[in-house]
């Protein structure tokens, strides 16, 4: 298994539409673990294949307690169900160390296809609701910082250039 490198805002790469997965095979399969090692070893609750500049529709995301119950979501799609938004403080792997509040649907169902190509449905509550609707926004070239004003996105944008800047030298 390999630790992935992580695109931080503002690559344009993160705005690159995801593929959908066409082929469910080893490489699948690899990528996705790939992708569970580098989100446990960054510390995040979810990863999108976009932000490891991979451009198909792959989630992996695990919410739990313990970190040992990921789940893997292969070209998945949402459907918004009657029902408030809520109110959540985001952050994201690719904007470190900048969270804002996001309002998001409370009630979703999410239709998907694991690893080995089997299709699933959820209807997920909570942080998995906010996280999955977070990594789809990924996996359609949207980050969490399109939800906040403009003058706050390019707050951000500087930082973070500044900090890579310094980084690189």
């Amino acid at each position: 298994m390999a630790i992935l490198d992580i695109l931080t805002f503002p690559d344009p790469r993160l705005r690159t539409i995801a593929a959908p997965v066409e082929v469910f095979d080893e490489a699948l399969e690899t990528l996705v673990q790939d992708m569970i090692e580098t989100m446990y070893e960054a510390s995040g609750v979810g990863l999108a294949a976009t932000q490891v500049d991979v451009h198909q529709r792959v989630v992996v995301i695990d919410v739990s307690d313990e970190r040992d119950s990921p789940l893997v979501f292969i070209n998945p799609t949402i459907e918004v169900l009657d029902g408030p938004e809520a109110p959540y403080d985001e952050g994201c792997l690719s904007v470190p160390g900048f969270y804002e509040q996001v309002d998001r649907p409370e009630n979703i169902v999410v239709r998907a296809y694991d690893a080995k190509g089997e299709s699933f449905e959820l209807k997920p509550d909570g942080l998995l609701a906010v996280c999955i609707q977070h990594e789809l926004d990924h996996l359609n070239g949207k980050l969490f910082v399109d939800y906040v004003s403009a003058m706050k996105r390019n707050r951000i944008r500087k930082k973070l250039e500044k900090q890579q800047r310094l980084e690189a030298k």
